[in-house]
Order: structure tokens, then C-alpha cells, then sequence
């Protein structure tokens, strides 16, 4: 009686749970699918299989005892293809659904989502027949749905260039290739090596013999040991497409996709972007570790002053908060750290990000649509209507995205948002260049931080180095400082694969706008001039930051100077 009831309680399990029941899935991975399934905005059986946690014929499996449904077994898809008269081949592609069978009053299909009731009702109203659907493999949909076309397109290819045809047996060709297990094999080789390394990123360039692999490791890119040849580069990076969900045909302009995997244990979430050369498409992965990422405000290299600072303007209960650096400087990581920080219990925090990278439990996170016109001044402007208590927004990117921000800063929220200038007081110049009158500026803004990200000196190997007076007072070495001081410099290692640096840290330019600064914006002041005010009133620079952390033997010299030579150039005028 026992396992009866058992059976019975399988039976109307949902498919991930049935998973789960098998023994074939976790509980913890099935809820990573789901929340994965959300953000690529797919079916939860195409999430497992796409993250690598299930095979597809599991999926399948319990996917049709769940609908209760039959399985389109490879055996019955038709040699010849079964024509439809009033349907579209478009329908049929967009909806991944192929025709079995047919009499006088009935069709067969096969469907990837035969649950779908929009597809059954179309399929009805198109033929005027009772349709029945069954549950099909997505590969054995794709190949029946090739055949499908290429039968009804028999007479258009004749008319075609032979250019064209060409063109479209090339693709065919790619598709082929990049499902073959040498490319398979090397794709993830690739993707594993950046988690050795510790990559930010991953660049494929097409060059005259193949594929240059190159790494970015600490912000400096490396080249990789592996050098694809020149027969395999385009089956590499049409893998990497496909992966991506891109279109492998379209090689004359950039596209943007996303790749969501499981390595080593580690989830990644791969940020894919391919861009038409003159040698060929190049791409670009940006690997995103969420296991690795820790959001703690006290480890994103904060000098403890500017720290005690930063706190006390993330705690006030308005105004706006503005994060500025170029790409790839720590920015977003610092504003989720520094929404961790914030008591998401008492405080509706709401953020509008393009794309959301990692997801903060207790904080409501919209991503940016652009195909649906969500933006985010059009995002923003709903936001206010949610009654938050902090807004965070991705990047201030328009007039309207920086109006509507100060807007609401002055009606009694927090906002926290990001913008691409080099100092901190140049945030104030591109607000006003945004179109936001110097008045709401003072009124509204209360600090600028200022961040670049820079090299930490490897543990194992640094070796000290003396520095005399002489060379203190050029470097600008001279605030409250001994008049000669041991620093270390990098010297390379096995650990550190002799580049002497391991890991990066963060340093900081606070800009608070007091009294003096508000009137000196009033004024017209323009950045350099506000950056010397606020000097005089203590700031410490992005150079004088690194030195700060130079003198506490965290990086070298050389380091600093390449990551702030431009502001170091003012600093020492």
C-alpha cells in the first residue's frame, strides 16, 4: 500500500522534484536551475541541461511522465518531410514544433513544448484538425525542422546565387564542426584554464594562423599556451556561438549572448562578445565566478579613513552616491558590496542593472531590456512608484536616466549609480554636461568615489627596495611621512608565474561635497579646480592612495604609476 501511494505521489510531482526523487539531481542544483531558468528566460528542463546537471534524455523522460504526454521517439520522424497546408514555416521555427504524421482529421506533431496551450491553439485554428502533440528531443526537432525547410525550399535554392548556397552550406558545415568532440573538448579546456588562472576574461583573436588565446589575469592580459590552428578557429568560435545562443551565420556584425555552465564546481557565467575583423571574428568572454565573489565592504581595499567616510555617506537617507572609473575598475562590485552592507530587512532597496550579475537575496534586481524598451530611465520612473528607500542604478547613461535620479534624490531616497570619468570631482562636470543645472547638483549629490584597481605584490617573492629623501619628495612623498621609508618591489616566482603579483586591491578618491565644494560648484569651478579644493581640505588623491598602500607593502611603485599616470601627472605638478 505503501509504495502505491509512493508512485502515486511521483506521478504528480513536477519534473524537477521527480529529478530530484531519482537521484539524479540535488536539491540546491535544482534550485540553481530554476533561478537560472529566470534569468535566461527558458523552460527549467533547458536550464538543467544547458548548466550540465542532467542529461537531456533524463529531462526528457520525466518531463513527459509529468505532462503525461509520449515521447517522439526518433523512429517516428518522417524521411520525407510532411507538408501542412496553412501553416507557416516561420511558426513552425519560432516555435520548435515539425509535423509527424497526418490523416483527414488529425496531425501529430512533435514539439519541444508541448505544454505550451498557445501552440496547440494556433496549430488547431492554422489546420482545422485535431492535433496531437508529443514530447520532442530538441536535436531530433532541430534536424526533422532542417529537413522540413529544405524540402519546401527546394525550388528557392535553384533560384539562388551560388554565393548564397555556399554561404549556407558553410554554416551547415560550422554547425557540424562545432558539435564534433575535438572542439567540444577544447572550447572547455579554454573556459577551464581562465579558472586556473584566475582570468577576468578570455580574448580569441583571429589572426593569419588561426586563433591568438589571451588571458586577462590582474587586469594585464597574458598570452595562453594554446594556439587553436587556423582549420579549427572557426568551428572554436562557432561553438562558443552556439553555446552563447548567437547566430552562427551572422559574421558581419558584433552580437552580445551569454553562456551560463558548471566548472570544476565552480557556476559561470560567461559574458560573450564577437566583433567582426578584418582576419576574422574576434571574441571576447568576461568570466564571472559567483563562487569566488565576496561582497564585503571591508575587503574591497578600503584605507580605513576613507572607509569610516564612505559609510557615513551610504547611511545618510538621501541623496545620490555616485561610483565613478573607467571599465573593468571594480565599480559594480563595490555598489553590491556596498548594498550587502545595508539592512535589506528594514530598507526596500530596489536596482535597475544592465545585466544583473550577481543576485543579492533580499534586494529587488530588474535587468535592463533594451528589445522592450525597458531602460533605465523608463525602469527608473516605475522604481518611484515602488516606494524604495534606495535606488541603485547600473550606470548613469543619458540625460534623462541622471534627471530623473537627482529627482528622486531629492524626494527622499538614496541613490546609488556609476559613471565613466577619471577622478571624482569629474563627476560633477559630466552631470552638468548631462544636462543637470549646478543647483541640483549641490542639492542633491553627496559624495564621489573614485576607484581603480591595482596589482597586489605576491607574498612569496617581493623583495624590499630603500627609498632616500630625494626620491620621496619626487614621488610626492612627503604628507606626515619619515624621511626615508622600505618599500618592496616585485620580483616573480613559480607561485605567482613570474609576473611578482598576485590578486588585485582597490584604491580610492572620496570627494565629498561640503559647504566649500557646493559653493565652488556654484561658482562654475571646473574639475581640476574642485579636485584642488578638496585636496586642500584633506582629500587623499588615487595616487596618493597607492602610495598609501606602497608604504604598507601591499604593491609596488611601478604598479601605482601604471594605474594612475595620468592622475600621479597632477598630483606631482
Amino acid at each position: 500500500m505503501t509504495q502505491e501511494l509512493n508512485a502515486q505521489n511521483v506521478n504528480t510531482m513536477p519534473m524537477g522534484e521527480r529529478l530530484v526523487s531519482a537521484g539524479l539531481l540535488s536539491d540546491r542544483d535544482l534550485e540553481r536551475a530554476r533561478l537560472a531558468k529566470r534569468e535566461m528566460g527558458c523552460m527549467l528542463g533547458e536550464a538543467l541541461v544547458r548548466l550540465g546537471l542532467v542529461a537531456e534524455s533524463n529531462v526528457v523522460k520525466h518531463l513527459s511522465e509529468e505532462l503525461g504526454l509520449p515521447v517522439a521517439e526518433k523512429a517516428v520522424y518522417p524521411e520525407a518531410p510532411v507538408i501542412v497546408e496553412g501553416l507557416r514555416e516561420q511558426f513552425l521555427l519560432n516555435n520548435d514544433v515539425v509535423p509527424l504524421s497526418s490523416t483527414e482529421s488529425s496531425i501529430t506533431f512533435a514539439a519541444l513544448k508541448p505544454q505550451d496551450d498557445f501552440v496547440r491553439k494556433a496549430l488547431q485554428l492554422a489546420t482545422g484538425k485535431q492535433i496531437e502533440l508529443q514530447l520532442g528531443v530538441a536535436g531530433d526537432i532541430e534536424a526533422a525542422l532542417k529537413l522540413y525547410v529544405q524540402g519546401d525550399q527546394e525550388d528557392e535554392l535553384d533560384s539562388l546565387a551560388p554565393s548564397d548556397v555556399n554561404d549556407a552550406e558553410f554554416v551547415e558545415h560550422l554547425k557540424d564542426l562545432a558539435s564534433e568532440t575535438p572542439v567540444i573538448q577544447l572550447v572547455n579546456q579554454l573556459i577551464q584554464r581562465s579558472l586556473d588562472l584566475g582570468a577576468s576574461d578570455i580574448h580569441l583573436e583571429s589572426v593569419d594562423e588561426g586563433l591568438r588565446i589571451r588571458y586577462r589575469v590582474d587586469g594585464v592580459l597574458r598570452d595562453g599556451a594554446t594556439q587553436v590552428d587556423e582549420r579549427l578557429s572557426a568551428a572554436v568560435i562557432s561553438r562558443i556561438k552556439l553555446l552563447a545562443n548567437l547566430n552562427i551565420a551572422e559574421r558581419r556584425f558584433p552580437q552580445d549572448g551569454r553562456i551560463m555552465m558548471r566548472v570544476k564546481g565552480h557556476e559561470l557565467d560567461l559574458r560573450v562578445s564577437s566583433l567582426p575583423t578584418v582576419h576574422g571574428e574576434c571574441v571576447v568572454m568576461r568570466v564571472l565566478d559567483r563562487q569566488s565573489v565576496r561582497l564585503d565592504i571591508e575587503d574591497m581595499g578600503f584605507s580605513p579613513d576613507i572607509l569610516k567616510r564612505y559609510l557615513g555617506l551610504l547611511n545618510r537617507p538621501h541623496g545620490v552616491l555616485l561610483l565613478t572609473g573607467p571599465t573593468g575598475s571594480g565599480k559594480t562590485t563595490t555598489l553590491y558590496a556596498s548594498m550587502s552592507n545595508l539592512d535589506s530587512d528594514s530598507l526596500k532597496i530596489i536596482t535597475v542593472e544592465d545585466p544583473v550579475e550577481y543576485q543579492l537575496e533580499g534586494i529587488n534586481q530588474i535587468p535592463v531590456q533594451s528589445q522592450i524598451d525597458l531602460t533605465f530611465a523608463r525602469a527608473l520612473r516605475s522604481i518611484l512608484r515602488q516606494d524604495p528607500d534606495i535606488i541603485m542604478i547600473g550606470e548613469m547613461r543619458d540625460t534623462e536616466t541622471a534627471q530623473i535620479s537627482v529627482q528622486a534624490a531629492l524626494t527622499g531616497h538614496l541613490v546609488l549609480s556609476t559613471l565613466h570619468t577619471n577622478t571624482a570631482a569629474g563627476a560633477i562636470t559630466r552631470l552638468e554636461d548631462m544636462g543637470v543645472e549646478r543647483f541640483l547638483i549641490t542639492a542633491a549629490v553627496n559624495g564621489v568615489l573614485a576607484q581603480r584597481l591595482l596589482r597586489k605584490l605576491c607574498p612569496a617573492c617581493k623583495g624590499p627596495a630603500k627609498l632616500d629623501a630625494e626620491q620621496m619628495t619626487r614621488l610626492g612623498m612627503t604628507r606626515g611621512l619619515p624621511k626615508e621609508a622600505e618599500v618592496y618591489e616585485a620580483v616573480g616566482c613559480d607561485q605567482c608565474k613570474g609576473t611578482g603579483y598576485s590578486g588585485r586591491s582597490a584604491i580610492h578618491e572620496l570627494f565629498l561635497l561640503d559647504d566649500e565644494i557646493q559653493r565652488a560648484i556654484l561658482d562654475g569651478s571646473d574639475a581640476n579646480q574642485l579636485r584642488e579644493v578638496a585636496r586642500a581640505k584633506g582629500m587623499a588623491t588615487l595616487y596618493e592612495d597607492g602610495m598609501r598602500k606602497v608604504l604598507a607593502g601591499q604593491t609596488s611603485i611601478d604598479e601605482v604609476l601604471r594605474v594612475t599616470q595620468d592622475q600621479a601627472e597632477l598630483d606631482l605638478d
